[in-house]
């Protein structure tokens, strides 16, 4: 599994996406800074700008997803 990982790893550090048939793909993105707020203080504070990894659940994974039982 680790190595599986690592080429993950690798291919988002050179901005390739990737996709897992069945499964969904990751992708990166960059969010451009934006305002935010110290929930503690209520200071505003800029939220830097940054690349952030996302993941899209294909449809077998949704379809198996919406299968399962809620749990209460």
């Amino acid at each position: 599994m680790e190595v599986f990982f690592e080429e993950v790893r690798k291919a988002l550090e050179n901005g390739e996406q990737v996709k897992l048939s069945g499964f969904g793909n990751f992708d990166l993105r960059d969010k451009n800074e934006r305002p935010g707020r110290n929930p503690k203080t209520g200071e505003d504070i800029p939220i830097t700008a940054r690349r952030v990894v996302t993941f899209r659940p294909g449809q077998k994974l949704k379809a198996r997803v919406e299968k399962l039982e809620v749990k209460k």
